[in-house]
């Protein structure tokens, strides 16, 4: 084989691998975007679900993100942190009272 040939078909190759590579990072990025966007809605659903079992506004679920971005930069992580401590207390009384109702039913 000529060293031209052997170049051209390297050459040919290195195309081929991008255009499959850029096929399937397509693809990946569609697959991400599904599962964030079904990640997002469990999540919403996940905090009115709360939200509604506490007795609370559903408004302010929406609204905690507003609040956080509404203070200034030096408390955000505080509020960040302080939001994700109530949703987790939220969720562990949550399965306290599903496990309660699972015990009341045996």
């Amino acid at each position: 084989m000529q060293m031209k040939h052997l170049i051209i078909f390297a050459l040919a190759g290195i195309v081929i691998l991008l255009g499959f590579n850029m096929m399937t990072g397509s693809q990946r990025e569609k697959n991400r975007e599904a599962i964030t966007a079904s990640t997002n809605s469990e999540n919403i659903d996940d905090d009115l679900a709360v939200a509604e079992s506490k007795g609370t506004n559903t408004s302010d679920v929406n609204s905690n993100t507003a609040d956080i971005a509404s203070q200034p930069l030096g408390q955000q992580p505080k509020a960040i942190l302080d939001n994700a401590t109530t949703k987790i207390e939220q969720a562990e009384q949550v399965s306290q009272q599903r496990a309660e109702q699972t015990v009341n039913a045996q």
